[in-house]
């Protein structure tokens, strides 16, 4: 039996921005680093660009019970639109997955269940819960709904940059690239999508002409560790992204602290663009989008504030 792929379009991103107006924020371009704007999602709403895609098919579906795989930032987001809508979330999570994330879940009201092994066997058994329980899986990256919220962030830059010369996007399940690919398919912009050394996913595929699956891979940028191209994200990015990049840990973390040494705490998987618009060369004015914010220290913080509020 063949799987009818739905791959959105242009149109899609549009109807996302309306529909997820009252629930996001428009996050600005910062000028922070020299020669860098920045696309500040780690000032969005739970902390990371991940609530685009999540309330646009929260809103759009209607669901009651939903059940994702998540590395943590997208649980974060379901969970957080979950009790104002009356939903029902669990959200499914490797073994090695950030326990501060899941405490943030957890403190927010979504339910979690945790899988040995990475990120294949996680949405593996996202799917089985979902057939199991009649809930929707609403994954984190490949659904057209997620993917058309997540381009949001490019129809913000492009809107407010309209010169702008390249984006560069952390790239990890590929629903964040494939939306900026959306935003950006009539307008000259370079995309590049970039990708931890320990991860390259996008770049294998790409080459290979077809989605490969990669074994579990070690990296700093834990909300970046897919094994393999998502189906719907996939054929955007191949048929836009100008280039996959790699970047290293170390120039993960470095880029983690030039943010920091500019009042920006990022997390490690949302300073990954920036490392890559650093390596150079590129073309100017550059964006790269930090993806997230949530470092140790924020989840403490979001985590003891709703609970807080929980005893109030």
């Amino acid at each position: 039996m063949t799987t009818v792929v739905t791959v959105p379009g242009p149109a899609d991103v549009r109807s996302a921005a309306g529909r997820i107006a009252g629930y996001v924020r428009r996050t600005p371009l910062l000028q922070a680093v020299p020669g860098v704007l920045l696309k500040a999602e780690h000032l969005q709403r739970g902390g990371s660009f991940k609530l685009r895609g999540a309330a646009n098919a929260v809103l759009a579906l209607g669901a009651r019970r939903i059940v994702t795989g998540s590395s943590g930032n997208h649980g974060i987001a379901l969970a957080s639109l979950a009790a104002p809508l009356g939903v029902r979330v669990t959200v499914v999570m490797a073994a090695g997955a950030s326990p501060a994330k899941a405490a943030l879940i957890r403190a927010l009201g979504g339910r979690i269940v945790t899988v040995g092994g990475g990120v294949a066997e996680r949405e593996a058994r996202a799917r089985e819960l979902a057939e199991e329980t009649g809930a929707v899986l609403v994954p984190s990256s490949d659904h057209p709904l997620v993917v058309a919220g997540q381009g949001t962030v490019g129809a913000e830059i492009l809107a407010d940059l309209p010169g702008a010369g390249s984006v560069y996007v952390p790239t990890g399940g590929g629903g964040l690239l494939a939306g900026v690919c959306l935003a950006a398919r009539d307008h000259p912009v370079r995309v590049v999508g970039v990708e931890p050394a320990g991860s390259p996913r996008y770049a294998r595929s790409l080459a290979a002409g077809r989605p490969v699956r990669l074994p579990p891979g070690e990296t700093v940028a834990d909300g970046l560790r897919a094994q393999q191209p998502g189906a719907v994200p996939f054929p955007v990015i191949r048929d836009r992204a100008d280039e996959l990049i790699t970047v290293s840990d170390a120039e993960i973390l470095a880029a983690v602290a030039l943010l920091r040494g500019h009042g920006i705490e990022a997390e490690p998987s949302g300073a990954v663009a920036l490392a890559g618009a650093l390596r150079g060369p590129r073309r100017d004015p550059a964006v790269a989008v930090v993806s997230g914010g949530n470092t140790t220290a924020a989840l403490s913080a979001a985590s003891a504030h709703t609970h807080h509020e929980e005893i109030r």
